[in-house]
């Protein structure tokens, strides 16, 4: 069974393999109660996002951690990948820039790029 910090390690380099862009690890231990750890990434095509998310799965199997779900492979625009203590957020870019998670669960974030908040 793996820690949760080899499940972190463990995903960023499954999303690294794959060339996943803007990695970000958010702690959510003080947040949630559901989860230790959120890990977001973008992807640059549904495709990418669909192999992000199997790459993923195949590698934290074969570590021997379970994988307790996937939602949103049909559409490839938003996968989500539950590892139970860490869930991760594969995006297109639009998507995530949409819903800004990390400026949800992460009050100290600042973006890389500026994105701009709508009605202000």
């Amino acid at each position: 069974m793996l820690t949760t910090k080899e499940k972190i390690a463990a995903v960023v380099t499954a999303l690294e393999d794959i060339k996943a862009s803007n990695i970000t690890v958010i702690d959510t231990s003080k947040l949630s109660s559901m989860f230790e750890c959120m890990i977001v990434a973008s992807a640059n095509s549904p495709r990418q996002t669909r192999a992000l998310a199997s790459h993923l799965v195949q590698q934290i199997k074969l570590r021997g951690a379970p994988v307790l779900g996937t939602e949103g492979e049909d559409s490839g625009e938003w996968v989500l990948v539950d590892l139970g203590e860490v869930v991760v957020h594969i995006m297109q870019p639009a998507v995530r820039a949409y819903y800004r998670l990390e400026e949800l669960w992460d009050k100290n974030f600042k973006p890389a790029i500026p994105v701009p908040h709508s009605g202000t």
